[in-house]
């Protein structure tokens, strides 16, 4: 299937579409891949509150702050594999039998379901800049994030 399907089935369906995720295999390098697809889909988000920042305060442009936002989501890589990790050891601990592949997977995979909710909160933070209504947008995204990750965790865990 289509990640762009996977995405939207994982809104309906996120268990059914880890556990197909998880059959195909272990593949780091399409762990690793949805990885980087979440990371540039959070910078695309992040973008239109820079150029929004950058145009407010000039005297930093907007170039140097993609660079900035480019080498700081590409520092976190080691970081989402950790939480991953410690994702994992947690489930392990509530009597989880997956494996850290289902873990990486299960964390990957909900930052990339997560990417619509995600890019709508972007588009929030670009048009209104930071306020109560970009907080609750913040807020919804994080639950949403967390709310799959869960059942993902769960579900690979198993």
């Amino acid at each position: 299937m289509a990640v762009t399907q996977d995405i939207l089935e994982s809104w309906r369906q996120p268990r059914a579409v880890v556990r197909r995720l998880l059959d195909r295999g272990r593949s780091e390098p399409f762990a690793f891949s949805l990885l980087v697809t979440f990371l540039f889909l959070l910078f695309l988000h992040l973008t239109p509150f820079l150029k929004r920042e950058a145009m407010a305060h000039p005297e930093v442009g907007f170039t140097p702050r993609l660079y900035a936002l480019g080498l700081g989501l590409m520092a976190c890589v080691p970081l989402f594999y950790l939480l991953a990790a410690v994702g994992h050891l947690i489930a392990r601990t509530m009597g989880g039998r997956g494996g850290y592949y289902g873990g990486r997977l299960a964390l990957f995979w909900a930052g990339l379901a997560t990417s619509p909710a995600l890019l709508l909160h972007g588009l929030v933070l670009g048009v209104v800049g930071i306020s109560g209504v970009t907080s609750v947008t913040g807020l919804l995204v994080a639950a949403i994030f967390l709310t799959f990750w869960s059942v993902m965790l769960r579900e690979v865990e198993s």
